[in-house]
């Protein structure tokens, strides 16, 4: 079968031709019908050095997947071949706490886990391929009716992120509430969806970018502002200078961290989801009373259930360009210049 494998760090991946896997007792092969391009691979391309993460390539790329049961290993139960599936992507050690309760995102026993911090297409084989091999059956999600692999496969990371940073500041977003959105990238687009079909707060969307605005006010945003030295001001002018209670921010660099605190509530939240690289200094005057500042990585599975049924009842539903396998780099190359409109798919 053909596979888009990362060779080594600070490397553009090959598509090569590979065994097709077979599942053993417990694993679950897929047949992928689509795999999404994350903005995450292009740091494992082209950042990431021996070290920085506890597993290293070669390995196939694609850790949003979603396609059909093609076979199944010995022990399987609750799964049929041909039937349709998301992929859940982290994969922890299945035994502890969190695990338990289906947050391996945040498994505490990651040396137990098939690949330490990682799953599919991060540190073990993913879904640029024919096929998948999942270890196992746990980590697949049947696709609700109405809902194609195609329109599953980015709700696996880029809706089920910004799902989970929002899911958590439920109680913070009642209908007199404010969230900011930074970053209408391939992520902030379905956060600003998420956050319109899960809650009655007014969405404020920023970006520095005309065509980023425009498609934020097309998800639903209520108000769009470029992001520049005024912006902090605006959303306060806008809050009837209290602030907004909820920031996200989908970009994670020094500004715009800095516009979250600038912008943020008393007793609100910034919630950091951009893996930007940026650093935010945080002393007793530097911030608004009581404002809690967080991280977030990926989400439960519980919450990929929960996403997926938004994206069948058409409540959620990705900006997305496809891509035959064999030119998936171009959807790389697109992403890192800037000119990819919401998220990248490719279809095997």
């Amino acid at each position: 079968m053909r596979a888009l494998r990362l060779p080594s760090w600070k490397t553009e991946p090959e598509l090569l031709e590979v065994d097709e896997p077979t599942p053993g007792p417990g694993q679950v092969v897929v047949r992928v019908g689509a795999a999404g391009a994350c903005h995450s691979d292009l740091h494992l391309m082209h950042d990431f050095e021996a070290g920085a993460v506890p597993w290293r390539p070669p390995f196939t790329l694609g850790h949003e997947n979603a396609g059909w049961v093609h076979s199944l290993g010995a022990g399987v139960t609750g799964l049929e071949v041909g039937q349709a599936v998301a992929v859940y992507g982290p994969w922890g050690c299945g035994s502890c706490a969190r695990c338990r309760v289906g947050a391996d995102n945040y498994c505490e026993d990651p040396a137990a886990a098939p690949v330490p911090g990682g799953g599919g297409g991060l540190g073990l084989d993913g879904g640029m391929a024919d096929y998948e091999l999942v270890p196992a059956s746990r980590h697949l999600v049947p696709l609700p009716e109405g809902l194609d692999p195609v329109a599953a496969a980015p709700l696996t990371d880029a809706g089920l992120t910004p799902y989970h940073a929002i899911r958590r500041s439920w109680p913070k977003l009642p209908p007199s509430s404010t969230a900011v959105v930074i970053g209408v990238g391939g992520l902030g687009h379905i956060g600003v969806q998420i956050l319109k079909a899960t809650t009655a707060a007014r969405v404020v969307a920023v970006d520095n970018r005309d065509e980023a605005l425009l498609l934020a006010e097309e998800c639903g945003a209520d108000l769009t502002l470029r992001s520049d030295e005024r912006t902090a001001e605006e959303i306060r002018k806008a809050t009837g200078g209290r602030g907004a209670d909820v920031v996200f921010d989908f970009v994670g660099v020094d500004a715009t961290l800095r516009l979250g605190v600038a912008a943020a509530r008393t007793v609100g939240d910034l919630t950091i989801v951009g893996i930007g690289g940026g650093s935010l200094p945080v002393g007793f005057f530097s911030v608004s009373y009581e404002v809690s500042i967080q991280t977030t990585y990926w989400g439960s599975r519980p919450e990929l259930i929960e996403v997926l049924d938004l994206g069948a009842r058409g409540l959620v539903r990705p900006r997305t360009t496809t891509f035959g396998l064999d030119d998936a780099m171009r959807a790389y190359r697109m992403m890192q210049d800037g000119s990819l409109e919401g998220r990248a798919v490719v279809v095997p």
